[in-house]
């Protein structure tokens, strides 16, 4: 059996591992590249292995970087089945409509360019037509179900509770090349315990061969609920003086966690009653996805529920669809809450919001997630005086602040403890969707803390024996 790391080695981003055994093909994972313009292009558009031998794709779950390039992937001849739980697949149709959305808009602002410098046009990586043709490859299992995806090779999903719908893949499989039989488990993202909606990250009980995210594997996240009352400082602080709290948050998953957790706020007069506005329409049809899978919420929710009826809806929520809606917001002069899309302020209406309330003092920009070097939320992080918004400058006179707790990723304790509880430890493990840093950070964890004895940190491209 070898295992062949064609993406998120060595960075957190474009997950795609490839296992070959028994003549067999399974990826893991097909995720976008996620970098500078050119590179990101050119990384995607050709994928590193030959689709049409791959006999069966496994999905963790619907983000992009493991997601985004599963239309290319069929556009390129690949035919079998993409086996994911039954939330995936939801947001997947969402997600990736929207994905195809932006890389046709993107192919057309690059040709503009190359139009006026006499250049050939370039193609999308792929279309929204392209999109429509690869759900039919979706195949939907639950939780906890083992099924057969290949003559020999189970394929069992627990909860990796980091985001709705998100697994952790346990693969059985009878290796008779060798004459043994092997489980290799793929960590896909971890989640964090206690984190609103979803449930806490299950464990297994054992693994030969392991495959474990690290993006925090040298970072420790602050507690759940001292990033809740950050938040409500936050909020309170920015009320009595008049202004808006802006946050820029991912659609899928980072949105819903904070207008649930603003729901109870609100509820438990942690924060006084004001308007609050989801100005995303990604985020508003992924919303809608997270109403159809109570199946995935954990217990605090569904009493919630009970109690308060929809957790995503409540007196002073707006959901800003069209233009017009989300232009209306910058003539608002009372206090409200705002999030937005994109989470690190690259594109999409956020800019809009930053053009127009960063250089007021009475205002919050609060970032609640990871921000990615080289962009626009990275360096309001690192303390910019200035930002360049739609070409033009504009002095950063808004507070700042930076909420960790609510990511949705776990952090270095986390993961330990996760691995820890594993009672036969792997023989190979292999670290993933982790910048160099935070990966040899985990791997030394893991020998000193966990027990574990050999653990890699893969090159791309890299190729191993097992």
């Amino acid at each position: 059996m070898r295992i062949t790391f064609h993406g998120a080695a060595r960075t957190v981003t474009g997950s795609q591992h490839l296992i070959e055994v028994n003549g067999k093909q399974i990826l893991l994972d097909c995720g976008l590249y996620q970098g500078k313009r050119d590179e990101a292009r050119e990384r995607n558009r050709h994928l590193p292995f030959d689709p049409g031998k791959v006999d069966v794709m496994v999905l963790s779950h619907a983000h992009i970087d493991h997601s985004g390039n599963i239309p290319n992937l069929v556009k390129a001849g690949f035919r079998g089945d993409i086996v994911c739980t039954f939330a995936t697949r939801d947001l997947c149709s969402t997600m990736l409509m929207d994905s195809g959305y932006i890389q046709e808009k993107d192919a057309d602002f690059v040709n503009k360019k190359r139009k006026a410098k006499g250049e050939t046009p370039v193609e999308p990586i792929y279309t929204i037509a392209d999109v429509v043709n690869c759900l039919e490859n979706f195949r939907a299992i639950g939780y906890h179900r083992p099924s057969e995806i290949l003559p020999g090779v189970t394929v069992t999903f627990c909860d990796a509770g980091h985001m709705l719908g998100s697994a952790v893949v346990v693969l059985d499989i009878e290796d008779r090349e060798a004459g043994r039989d092997v489980r290799v488990v793929f960590s896909g993202d971890l989640g964090r315990k206690g984190i609103p909606i979803i449930r806490d990250p299950e464990t297994v009980d054992h693994a030969d061969v392991l495959l474990l995210e690290s993006t925090y594997g040298n970072r420790l996240h602050e507690d759940v609920e001292d990033a809740e009352k950050k938040l409500g400082d936050v909020v309170q602080r920015t009320y009595r003086r008049g202004g808006a709290v802006i946050i820029p948050a991912f659609a899928v998953g980072r949105t819903q966690q904070l207008v649930y957790t603003l729901h109870r706020m609100t509820v438990d007069g942690r924060i006084p009653p004001m308007p609050i506005y989801v100005d995303s329409p990604l985020a508003i049809d992924t919303t809608s996805v997270f109403r159809l899978h109570p199946e995935a919420f954990d217990a605090e929710i569904r009493a919630f529920m009970l109690e308060e009826g929809d957790p995503f809806g409540f007196s002073g929520l707006r959901y800003t669809r069209s233009v017009e809606q989300s232009k209306e917001l910058n003539t608002l002069r009372q206090p409200f809450i705002v999030i937005s899309a994109s989470g690190m302020m690259e594109a999409g209406r956020i800019l809009h919001h930053l053009r127009n309330r960063v250089g007021d003092p009475a205002n919050t920009v609060l970032i609640t997630g990871w921000q990615a070097p080289d962009t626009l939320g990275r360096r309001m992080v690192e303390g910019t005086k200035t930002v360049r918004i739609f070409g033009e400058e504009h002095r950063v006179r808004a507070e700042v602040d930076v909420i960790n707790g609510f990511s949705g990723h776990a952090d270095r304790g986390e993961l330990v403890e996760w691995a820890q509880a594993i009672s036969k430890k792997p023989q190979r493990t292999f670290l993933v969707h982790g910048e160099p840093d935070a990966a040899t950070g985990l791997a030394e964890s893991l020998r000193t803390e966990a027990g574990y004895e050999q653990v890699d940190i893969p090159e791309l491209h890299q190729t191993f024996t097992i």
